[in-house]
This record gives structure tokens, C-alpha cells and sequence, in this order.
């Protein structure tokens, strides 16, 4: 059943078997699992069908440390949260992200690749894609860029769900059986001494309060937001619930993006036929990123970062009007269902008309007299597990009176330098095969620069908009503040689902690994 909270009567008291808060990627997943096996489950979304600018007010927040996107337009209030706006990048984390590598501090998850794999295997199911166990058969004859030491660089290929409006679907799959309670902000948690939680208070604008009454209880708002609630909505832990260790907000990650360095070659089309920016087969749609072997990363000490290839306006240089103009629309623009199927639509045309002509139009467009491009390396890092990034409570509060988040994100050393490892190896291999050569941006060897922001270079160009961890997972209550199952040590019915819970984030996009999670979480439930 659907409930509009600024416009349906609901009784004091409402109760489900589990309440899950945060009705985005996460929350769906979960809910509609728990559902299908016969469990009565609410999901409580802070927003509604459609985008509005007062509710997207209450993710505003303070930005402290190094310079990230306004917290205001960095995560979207509505049903679907902000895969409303996703690209639709699916990839897997790698074996090596789970493992403790005593080059990464802090690394570590309490449970394997292996462990993932079946829940990998839904994720992909619940997106229509296939799951890939071979290379996709693509026009280029050289897509596993075989030239490429496999011991040095490997390659692989991101998938795409191109449904752009799959989880604002409120009739998607089972989602009948679940109550979805909409426009309701969660703004007090009673929990009992022994961490138990008893109820959650959820209010409307319009003035209304109700209670949620449920043997468990999840919240699925993602990194930011749910550290956010942890540390301001419940009154009986003033300090934070979960943070007895003053764990909680630490270690904050994203996927920072940088210029990695420009391919200077004669033999460009080679470089893009090996990595093609964009591609489809049988009717799905793939592009192609390189990293360190993971032999390689052993070797050098060094994160799982990833680099593609694409024609960039040089550094320094005054971005085309044309993709200015597109990313300001973008941005300012609010985010209704028209706005969003408009834009999408253009850059699906751009996208399906680069899928024609590549990689000979990239070609032209860097040869081309007068060319104002170049070809480089588009960096997408992993950023190491750093307990010093993290997410606190602003001074200031919203409209119910809970703190807003300040978000201190801080760099490592050996975040830059597994960036130039990876550079640095790419050079040492276009060289051995004789395709050119490979020139290092200048910041890599900068040692007053701790990371470099391009606005030239990605139409994200400080991250991935991928927040991570704030609540990691560990086999330890000293080391995290969920255990491997996801419930917070400190009580027996409380859970996260969200990327809040990665201890680290390797190179991928997270959205698979949430629904990954999501689904394994709902396992656990369905067992007690």
C-alpha cells in the first residue's frame, strides 16, 4: 500500500515485521526480498514521487577538509533516492578489495569475495544484465588488450542498466506488498539500555507524527544521511548510536576522479579500439577501464584504482560552451521526472550516436588541425580507508531540529601514489609495445598538491558522487560499528544497508555491491 504522509491519516501507532528507512536502491531491495517471503515490511521514504525542493532542503550540510560538490545536490529525497539520476555503471568488487593488505591500513572486510558472489549473481538478475563471465563479443579485435603484460594491467568491461527510472517505480515487481510510507522523515529513534530499539518517530512537514513499531529495524539512507540519524536522532545515545568506540562517521570514501596523464601516440585508434569509451553488443551497451594486476598492486603497495581513455580539452584550458551549458542544466535544474527523461534522452542520442562512429570520431577529434584535445587517462581511484575522513554533526539544524552533516573528507599519501603507480606502469607498457607513449600529469609529481581536481576532465569532476563507509563492517566492535552481517554492535535489532558499510571501496561503482548487500541482508533476516 502506498501513504502519501503530507495527505493520508495514519493512527498513532503502525507495525511491521521490519521498518526499513530510506526507500533508494538499498531499501527497495530489501524490502521487496522480505516481502516476497511473506514478511510485513513498511519502507519509509523522507521524500515523495516527485523531487521537491523543500525536502531535497534537509540534505543541505557543511563541507570541511579537501573541496567536494555541495551536500544539498550530492544525494536526490524522492522514491528511488538517487538512482533516479544513476548512470547505470554496474561492475564488482574485486577479490583483493575484501582482503586485509598490509600495504592499506584499515583495510579488510569480515567476509570474502565468495561470500558475495551468489548475492553478485541477484543483483545482476534484478537488472536484466548478464553477469560477466567472458568478454563481451564487441567490434574490436583487441578488446582484452592482449598486448597488455597480464601480470602488469588488467582490463575489464562495466555493464550498464539503462533503465533509467527502474527503482521510481512503485509498481515495480512485488513492491504492492510492501507499505510505503512517503513524505515521512525519521526524526527520533527509542532505544532501550540494552540497545534495543523500541519505536522510530517519523514526522511529516505538514506537522504529523506517528510511531513505527517492528521487531527490526534497517536504515537504507545512504553513507551520509544514515550517519546523520545515528548521530542525532536518538536521545538516550547524545554521543551517537554505535559510537561507543568514536568510530561512527569515520573513515568516509569516495571514487576521486583526476587527469592521469595524456596518451601521446600515432597510434590512437589502437589505444581506443584496446579500450573503447563506449560500445554495444547484442543490444547492451559496455566501456572498457584498465587497472594494476592485482599482482601488480602486491608489488607496489598500491590501491585498485582504474583509468579510461578519452578526448579531453587540455589542462587550463576554458571548457566547450556546449558541455558547459549541458552540465549547468544539468545541475540546476530540478530534478523532476520531465527533467531527468529529457536529459537522459539527449545523452542516450549522444551516447548511441558515439557507439556508431568511435573510436574514429575520438581519433578526429584530437587529430584534427587546431584540435584543442588531447587523449588521457580519465582516473576513477580507490581512496584509502582514512579514520581522520569522516562525518560529523553541523552546528546547524533542519527544520525538525536534528543536526545537519559537515562532511570532512581528507586525502592519504598513498592515495596519489597509487595514481601514479598506475600512470606510471600504463607508460612502462605503451612503451615495451612500442604504441607511444604515456605523459604523467604534472600534479602526480607535485609534492605541494595532495590530489588535483579537473573540471576538464569528467562531467563529475571531483568524484564519483559515491559516499562510502561512516559505519564500516568489521569482525570486531573495536574495529567497526556493524558486524558481517550488518547490524550495529551496539544493538540486536538495528541494520544498515547502504555503502556506509564498505571498509573499503576498490575502484568500482558501489551500486551493484548494495544491491549485493541488500540481498544478503535479507537473508539473514529471513533466518531470524
Amino acid at each position: 500500500m502506498l501513504w502519501d504522509f503530507n495527505k493520508d491519516e495514519l493512527g498513532a501507532d503502525i507495525s511491521a515485521d521490519v521498518c526499513v528507512v530510506g526507500a533508494g536502491v538499498a531499501g527497495q531491495t530489501l524490502a521487496m526480498r522480505l516481502a516476497s517471503e511473506g514478511r510485513s515490511v513498511i519502507l519509509v521514504e523522507s521524500g515523495g514521487l516527485e523531487f521537491n525542493s523543500g525536502t531535497q532542503a534537509l540534505s543541505d550540510g557543511d563541507v570541511s577538509g579537501e573541496p567536494y560538490y555541495d551536500l544539498i545536490s550530492s544525494r536526490l529525497r524522492l522514491f528511488g533516492g538517487t538512482a533516479a539520476i544513476w548512470g547505470g555503471r554496474c561492475a564488482e568488487l574485486d577479490p583483493i578489495d575484501f582482503e586485509r593488505r598490509d600495504f592499506v591500513p584499515h583495510s579488510g572486510w569480515p567476509i570474502e569475495k565468495a561470500d558475495l558472489e551468489p548475492y553478485y549473481k541477484r543483483a545482476y538478475a534484478l537488472l536484466g544484465i548478464d553477469q560477466p563471465n567472458a568478454k563481451p563479443p564487441l567490434r574490436s579485435t583487441s578488446v582484452d588488450m592482449k598486448g597488455f603484460a597480464p601480470d602488469r594491467l588488467e582490463t575489464g568491461f562495466w555493464r550498464f542498466d539503462e533503465d533509467g527510472e527502474r527503482f521510481t517505480n512503485t509498481s515495480r515487481g512485488n513492491l504492492s506488498d510492501v507499505d510505503i510510507l512517503l513524505n515521512a522523515n525519521m526524526t527520533e529513534m527509542d532505544v532501550a539500555e540494552t540497545g534495543e530499539v523500541k519505536a522510530i518517530t517519523v514526522s511529516s512537514s505538514t506537522g504529523k507524527r506517528t510511531k513505527i513499531l517492528a521487531r527490526n529495524y534497517v536504515l537504507a539512507a545512504g553513507a551520509i544521511e544514515t550517519v546523520r540519524l545515528l548521530m542525532g536522532s536518538v536521545p538516550q545515545r547524545p554521543n551517537g548510536f554505535g559510537n561507543a568506540r568514536d568510530l561512527l562517521g569515520r573513515y568516509f570514501m569516495e571514487h576521486p576522479h583526476a587527469r592521469g596523464g595524456e596518451i601521446v601516440s600515432e597510434k590512437l585508434a589502437t589505444s581506443l579500439r584496446a579500450l573503447p569509451r563506449m560500445q554495444r553488443a547484442q543490444g547492451r551497451r559496455f566501456a572498457a577501464y584498465v587497472r594494476l594486476s592485482e599482482a601488480e598492486q602486491r608489488r607496489q603497495g598500491v590501491l585498485n584504482s582504474s583509468l579510461s581513455l578519452a578526448p579531453r580539452r587540455h589542462e587550463g584550458d576554458s571548457p566547450e560552451l556546449v558541455r558547459a551549458l549541458k552540465e549547468k542544466l544539468k545541475h540546476d535544474l530540478p530534478s523532476t521526472r520531465f527533467w531527468r527523461t529529457s536529459y537522459k534522452r539527449l545523452k542516450n542520442l549522444s551516447t548511441m550516436a558515439r557507439e556508431q562512429v568511435d573510436p574514429w570520431a575520438s581519433v578526429w577529434a584530437v587529430k584534427q588541425p587546431g584540435s584543442q584535445r588531447g587523449l588521457y587517462a580519465v582516473i576513477r581511484a580507490e581512496q584509502a580507508p582514512n579514520p581522520e575522513s569522516r562525518i560529523i554533526l553541523s552546528s546547524r539544524k533542519d527544520r525538525y531540529g536534528t543536526p545537519l552533516a559537515e562532511l570532512n573528507w581528507q586525502f592519504s599519501e598513498l592515495d596519489k601514489r597509487s595514481v601514479k603507480a598506475l600512470m606510471t606502469t600504463l607508460k612502462s607498457e605503451y612503451q615495451r609495445l612500442g604504441w607511444g607513449d604515456v605523459q604523467l600529469a604534472d600534479w602526480l609529481d607535485d609534492p605541494s598538491t595532495r590530489w588535483a581536481f579537473d573540471p576538464l576532465i569528467s562531467s563529475h569532476p571531483i568524484g564519483g558522487y559515491h559516499h562510502m563507509g561512516g559505519t564500516r563492517m568489521a569482525e570486531d566492535p573495536a574495529l567497526g560499528v556493524v558486524d558481517a552481517n550488518s547490524r550495529l554492535f551496539e544493538s540486536p535489532n538495528l541494520y544498515i544497508a547502504s555503502s556506509s558499510v564498505f571498509p573499503t571501496g576498490g575502484w568500482a561503482n558501489p551500486t551493484l555491491t548494495i544491491i549485493a548487500l541488500a540481498e544478503r541482508l535479507a537473508d539473514h533476516l529471513l533466518k531470524t
